[in-house]
């Protein structure tokens, strides 16, 4: 495993919302929970995102409706970690 799916964890959720959030605070929150993560699996990010990710977006004043909560961990389990992102793909061009 690699930091690859946390940095997908902060993007997603940031676009999710229209506003970035704190890359320290996530990683701090996910260390309060226990998760590392540098070596963060899917089934772990599905769990954060489907427990302590509300209230964590919630005392920062973010909220999310249903539809885009089902939308962005829908993108989470998909990503798989060992193949690179369109934008990574696109990036080898330029």
């Amino acid at each position: 495993m690699s930091r690859r799916r946390f940095e997908h964890l902060l993007v997603e959720t940031s676009v999710a919302i229209g506003a970035r959030i704190s890359r320290y605070a996530l990683w701090l929150r996910l260390r309060e929970e226990q998760m590392d993560p540098e070596a963060l699996s899917r089934t772990s990010a599905l769990a954060f995102c489907r427990g302590v990710l509300p209230g964590f977006l919630a005392e920062r004043g973010f909220a999310l409706s249903e539809r885009e909560w089902r939308r962005l961990i829908r993108k989470i389990a998909r990503f798989d970690a060992e193949l690179p992102t369109p934008e990574e793909r696109f990036s080898r061009w330029a």
